[in-house]
């Protein structure tokens, strides 16, 4: 978000979802064992939460969903180096929250344009607070507020002259819970507009029956709390669903990335058994 466009401090207010994942993400380094699959705390040092915040319910009682949130930070983020190392000079998160890969990687992103797409409040929020921790907005980084509801983050996205003719990596994490099938498809399309060899890794959601049983009931109080709260979960699709879709759609090189997967590649040797839960999965394709 450009700095003529900041909203006062009383009307900017960041996503739930977004404080709560960054905060996981810091509880990780704050309490798990080393090694750490991600470190992150910048998240927190923003937020400054109150004092007793680790005995919070969310908190304290789901280290599962702590271990998938860090495994899908590390997971993007490995992704998106290797797509950096291979010359993409364009980063785009798609949901970015409090995402910090452009604080914690400044040697690395001060040679792409990251693109940071989510709502207004969360997105001039992160920016207010980011300066007064003391970390500069390089020219670089380019905030992208959507208005989900009302606009296009793809109409959005090139009104910040993001470059259609280069290639981009994108990521997509905790975005399609929100948003119909229909919504889902118009947002792959849309990618398919992207330069050939671009490549999309986007988060999923399994049905609440395809879950391992010790992670329903805890599915269930988020499905009940995001619909309590007004935005309720919309969309679980199984993994061939979403693969089919991705076929029809035209994308190449079609993987999905599951939780057993994420488990094998950061979790194997841990001695805390901090294990990932079972509702998430990644697919990853290029244009």
């Amino acid at each position: 978000m450009k700095s003529d466009m900041k909203q006062s401090k009383k009307t900017t207010q960041p996503d739930n979802t977004a404080l709560r994942t960054a905060l996981w993400r810091a509880l990780h380094v704050l309490t798990d064992d080393k090694p750490y699959i991600i470190e992150d705390k910048i998240g927190y040092d923003l937020i400054r939460p109150e004092d007793n915040w680790q005995e919070r319910p969310d908190m304290k009682y789901t280290s599962r969903l702590r271990a998938s949130v860090v495994a899908r930070a590390r997971f993007v983020e490995d992704l998106a180096k290797e797509q950096i190392e291979k010359g993409v000079k364009q980063y785009i998160l798609l949901g970015a929250g409090l995402d910090s890969f452009a604080q914690r990687n400044t040697e690395i992103s001060s040679h792409l344009d990251l693109y940071e797409i989510d709502q207004p409040g969360t997105l001039a929020w992160k920016e207010e607070k980011l300066i007064e921790n003391g970390y500069k907005i390089p020219d670089n980084l380019h905030f992208v507020p959507v208005d989900f509801e009302t606009s296009s983050w793809w109409n959005e996205l090139l009104n910040k002259n993001f470059d259609i003719n280069q290639k981009a990596f994108v990521s997509c994490i905790g975005v399609t819970l929100y948003l119909t099938k229909e919504a889902i498809t118009d947002t792959l399309k849309k990618m398919t507009l992207l330069a050939p060899g671009s490549v999309i890794a986007i988060a999923f959601y399994l049905p609440l029956d395809q879950l391992d049983e010790e992670d329903r009931p805890m599915q269930e109080i988020a499905n009940k709390g995001a619909e309590a709260s007004g935005t309720p979960f919309v969309s679980f699709l199984p993994v061939s669903e979403v693969k089919k879709l991705a076929e029809e759609i035209g994308l190449r090189g079609i993987q999905t990335i599951s939780t057993k997967d994420m488990t094998e590649m950061y979790f194997k040797d841990r001695k805390d058994n901090l294990l990932p839960a079972s509702g998430e999965y990644f697919l990853v394709a290029s244009i």
